[in-house]
């Protein structure tokens, strides 16, 4: 009688080929799992052996899966959320919910509100035992990461495509500009943004959101932007425009502690883009481990206890 290999798969080997396809390589997917890269790759050819066909091409520059390793790591993704929901459920009948979390957002939530609210979260006698791993990520790769399931729940701009997941609202920010304290525009009380475009910018990577928006708005005002710099965080572009060498279009609220240390000036846009939803990711409700669904749950409660801001004049003229 003929043994089906698939009965026998090791599930230590699973989890090894998805921190492998998700690390790139085997060097950095053995110190995240604390293991020899030698241990990976021998657990793996011999998987390959058992299933009589190969899973991951192996380079000089890294491991990449196969077609068929391709469906496989789907198949082991899928199975290995299913143990770790068994134990994450037989262990809330222990005693408070236990398990870990993985969160993945863009930049401007991490900056903004999110860190308060998860630390708010993790403090809560009820969560002592839930640890939450957050990760940053540009937009689009957030909702990437949660379609195939390497985290729970994403962070990111409201306006992105979440076909095939599910979503809720999260929290609201407003975007300003930051200038140097000398500069023409730092006497403004508020400026429209295509008022900007005269002035060379410090901006974010075009696979960023902001990046996005702001080239859409002035392409619709028929214009171009002049960078001076294009930097990787909002951090270096505080400091760049703090040095005199352009300004930039940031989060409102992350620029207070720039303000206040007087590097930088604050000019709130008066254009209705500026004001921005965030939202809240994952794939189904009812596949979140019950500690993804409290930390969702709270999250969803913390949007809704702030109320939105009020709503900006229409675009037209010039304020003063």
């Amino acid at each position: 009688m003929r043994v089906n290999p698939m009965r026998d798969l090791d599930l230590k080997t699973l989890r090894l080929l998805v921190a492998v396809c998700d690390a790139g390589n085997m060097k950095d997917a053995a110190a995240q799992e604390h293991i020899e890269p030698s241990a990976i790759s021998k657990r793996i050819a011999q998987l390959e052996h058992q299933l009589g066909i190969p899973v991951l091409v192996r380079g000089r520059h890294g491991a990449t899966p196969t077609p068929a390793g391709r469906a496989l790591l789907e198949h082991a993704r899928s199975l290995l959320f299913t143990l770790d929901r068994i134990e994450a459920d037989m262990a809330a009948f222990k005693g408070g919910i236990q398990g870990q979390v993985r969160v993945v957002a863009s930049a401007s939530a991490i900056a903004e509100s999110l860190l308060d609210d998860l630390a708010q979260f993790m403090r809560e006698p009820d969560h002592a035992h839930i640890k939450v791993d957050i990760e940053e990520r540009f937009s689009k790769d957030v909702v990437g990461m949660v379609r195939e399931g390497v985290v729970s729940l994403g962070v990111c701009w409201g306006h992105i495509d979440f076909r095939g997941l599910e979503s809720r609202p999260y929290r609201r920010d407003e975007l300003s500009l930051a200038v140097p304290v000398h500069h023409p525009l730092a006497a403004r009380e508020a400026v429209y943004f295509e008022e900007t475009l005269d002035f060379e910018h410090v901006g974010l990577p075009p696979s960023t959101a902001v990046y996005t928006m702001l080239h859409r708005a002035a392409a619709k005002a028929g214009r171009g932007m002049s960078y001076r710099v294009v930097v990787s965080n909002f951090d270096a572009a505080f400091r760049v425009v703090g040095a005199g060498l352009g300004i930039s279009v940031v989060p409102r609220e992350v620029a207070g502690m720039y303000v206040s240390a007087g590097q930088v000036r604050s000019v709130p846009l008066l254009n209705d883009w500026a004001q921005r939803q965030f939202a809240l990711c994952f794939r189904r409700r009812s596949e979140l481990t019950p500690a993804a669904l409290r930390l969702l749950d709270f999250l969803c409660e913390k949007a809704e206890a702030v109320k939105p801001p009020a709503s900006l004049p229409a675009q037209g003229g010039s304020p003063a």
